[in-house]
C-alpha cells in the first residue's frame, strides 16, 4: 500500500490556510477510457468494457531537479474491487478531493514527509477526530492507518498503455460519436477517415500510436493543403487536434503535439451578390421549371435565413396566425423570427397539415422525407446547380448568395432615411 493513499486518508478540513505555489497539476480521475459524465448513454457492452479496465486517480508534480511536470504512480487503493460504476467514481472522487487537499498543505513526493505526517497524525488532532466519530470501526481503520504509515511506501509502476493506431482512431470515434451532434461528426468522422486511409498508404498504420509524430501530421496537412485548400487544411488540423486531445485526456499518449502545429491564414470564398436583372431572370425561370425550389429561395432571401435552417423548420414551427417563424439553430436556443408579408403571401394552406412534417419536404410544402438535414440541403443545392449552368454562373454564386443580395437591398434601403449606424443597428436583429 502506498503512504500517499495513507495519508489520503487523514488530511484535515483546514488544509488551504497554508498558500504553496503550484508545482503540481490537478489530480485527474481515469474511467476506463469512457467520458463518465455520458456513461447513462453507454451501452451495456461499452459499461462492461470500461469496468473491466483500471479505474485510478493520476496527477503530476514538479521534480526540483528537472523543474518539469513528471507523471506519479497511479493511484487505485482498492477502487477496482468495487464493481459498480457509482461506487467506484465516488470511492475515486473523494480521493482526488483528499489527494488536491493533500498536496495544497504540502506534500511532496521527492522529499521526506515526516513533519506533516507528525503535524496531521498528532495526538491532540487524532484524540479530537476520535471525538465526532461514533464508529468503532472507523476508529480502528485509524489505528491501523498510523500502525501502517511510518512502513516504506510501495512503489507503483506508471501503467503505460501503448494502443495501435487503428485501436486509438476507433477509440476516439466511439467516444466522440456520444460527444457531438450527428452533422458535426459525420463531417469529424469523415476527416479522420481521411487521415486514416492516408497513414494506410504510408504504411504507418501497423504501428502504436505513439509512432506518429508532429512532422507525420504536418506532411499530411501539407498534402491536404496542396490538394484541396488552406481552409479544409485548418479544419482538418482542427479535428485531428481534437482526436489526440482526448487521446491525452485518457492517458493513451503523452502530449496532443497537434494543436502547436501553426493554423495558416486563409482568405473565405466570397458570395457574390446578384444583380437587380440577375434574380428577376432566375425568379422567373424557377417559376417555370421548379416552383418548389422558386419558395425555398424566397426564404433565403426574405427571411434571410441559410439553406440549412430552412431544412430544419416543420409545418408546427409556422405560426401564420402571429407571422412568426420558429427557427432551431444548432447548439442553441429557439429563435422568433418575423415572417414577411410577401412570404406569407406564397405559402399554401398549412393549417390542415402534419405540423411534424417537413416544411420544404423534397417536391411539395408539408411532406414527410426520410433523410437528415444534410443530405436535404445538399438535394437543393444540387437542383439549384442545373439553375447555375443554366445561366452560366460560376462557383462564387449560389443560393447563399440571396442572402447577401437581399441583405444589401435592405441596408441600401434604411440608409435613404438613416445614418449608416441606424441602418447597421436595425438590420442587425
Amino acid at each position: 500500500m502506498s503512504s500517499i493513499y495513507l495519508l489520503l486518508q487523514r488530511v484535515h478540513k483546514n488544509v488551504h490556510v497554508l498558500p504553496m505555489k503550484l508545482n503540481y497539476s490537478e489530480p485527474k480521475i481515469y474511467t476506463g477510457g469512457v467520458d463518465i459524465s455520458l456513461w447513462s448513454k453507454l451501452s451495456v457492452k461499452e459499461k462492461k468494457a470500461s469496468l473491466e479496465k483500471p479505474w485510478y486517480v493520476y496527477f503530476s508534480f514538479r521534480n526540483s531537479k528537472t523543474n518539469k511536470l513528471e507523471r506519479q504512480p497511479n493511484i487505485k487503493a482498492g477502487a477496482n474491487k468495487l464493481k459498480t460504476k457509482g461506487e467506484r467514481y465516488a470511492f475515486l472522487r473523494t480521493m482526488q478531493q483528499a489527494l488536491l487537499e493533500l498536496l495544497e498543505y504540502g506534500f511532496n513526493p521527492y522529499q521526506d514527509n515526516s513533519s506533516l505526517e507528525e503535524a496531521m497524525f498528532s495526538s491532540d488532532n487524532l484524540n479530537n477526530s476520535n471525538k465526532k466519530s461514533t464508529k468503532s470501526q472507523h476508529l480502528a481503520i485509524e489505528k491501523t492507518t498510523l500502525e501502517i504509515i511510518k512502513k516504506e511506501p510501495i512503489v507503483i509502476k506508471v501503467e503505460q498503455i501503448h494502443r495501435t493506431i487503428s485501436e486509438a482512431f476507433e477509440f476516439t470515434l466511439d467516444l466522440k460519436v456520444n460527444m457531438m451532434n450527428k452533422n458535426s461528426f459525420v463531417q469529424y468522422k469523415s476527416r479522420i477517415g481521411l487521415f486514416e486511409k492516408w497513414l494506410k498508404e504510408k504504411e504507418y498504420y501497423k504501428n502504436t500510436i505513439d509512432f506518429i509524430t508532429k512532422k507525420i501530421v504536418i506532411e499530411y496537412l501539407n498534402e491536404v493543403l496542396k490538394r484541396t485548400s488552406a481552409r479544409n487544411r485548418n479544419n482538418s488540423r482542427t479535428d485531428i487536434a481534437s482526436m489526440f486531445q482526448l487521446l491525452e485526456d485518457n492517458e493513451i499518449i503523452k502530449d496532443n503535439f497537434v494543436k502547436k502545429i501553426a493554423v495558416l491564414k486563409s482568405v473565405p470564398k466570397r458570395n457574390k451578390t446578384y444583380t437587380p436583372k440577375q434574380e428577376k431572370e432566375i425568379y422567373k425561370y424557377l417559376e417555370e421549371v421548379d416552383p418548389h425550389l422558386l419558395l425555398f429561395v424566397k426564404f433565403i432571401s426574405y427571411s434571410i435565413l441559410r439553406p440549412i435552417e430552412i431544412c430544419r423548420l416543420r409545418v408546427g414551427d409556422v405560426d401564420v396566425k402571429d407571422k412568426k417563424l420558429y427557427l432551431k439553430e444548432k447548439n442553441k436556443p429557439v429563435k422568433i423570427k418575423i415572417i414577411p408579408e410577401i412570404l406569407l403571401e406564397s405559402l399554401p394552406d398549412l393549417s390542415k397539415g402534419d405540423s411534424n412534417a417537413l416544411l420544404f419536404g423534397r417536391y411539395e410544402i408539408g411532406e414527410l422525407w426520410d433523410a437528415d438535414e444534410v443530405n436535404r440541403r445538399n438535394d437543393f443545392s444540387k437542383r439549384f446547380k442545373k439553375i447555375k449552368d443554366h445561366f452560366k454562373l460560376g462557383v462564387e454564386y449560389g443560393m447563399y448568395s440571396f442572402k447577401h443580395t437581399f441583405i444589401t437591398k435592405l441596408y441600401k434601403s434604411f440608409r435613404e432615411t438613416m445614418s449608416q449606424h441606424e441602418a447597421k443597428s436595425k438590420i442587425m436583429p
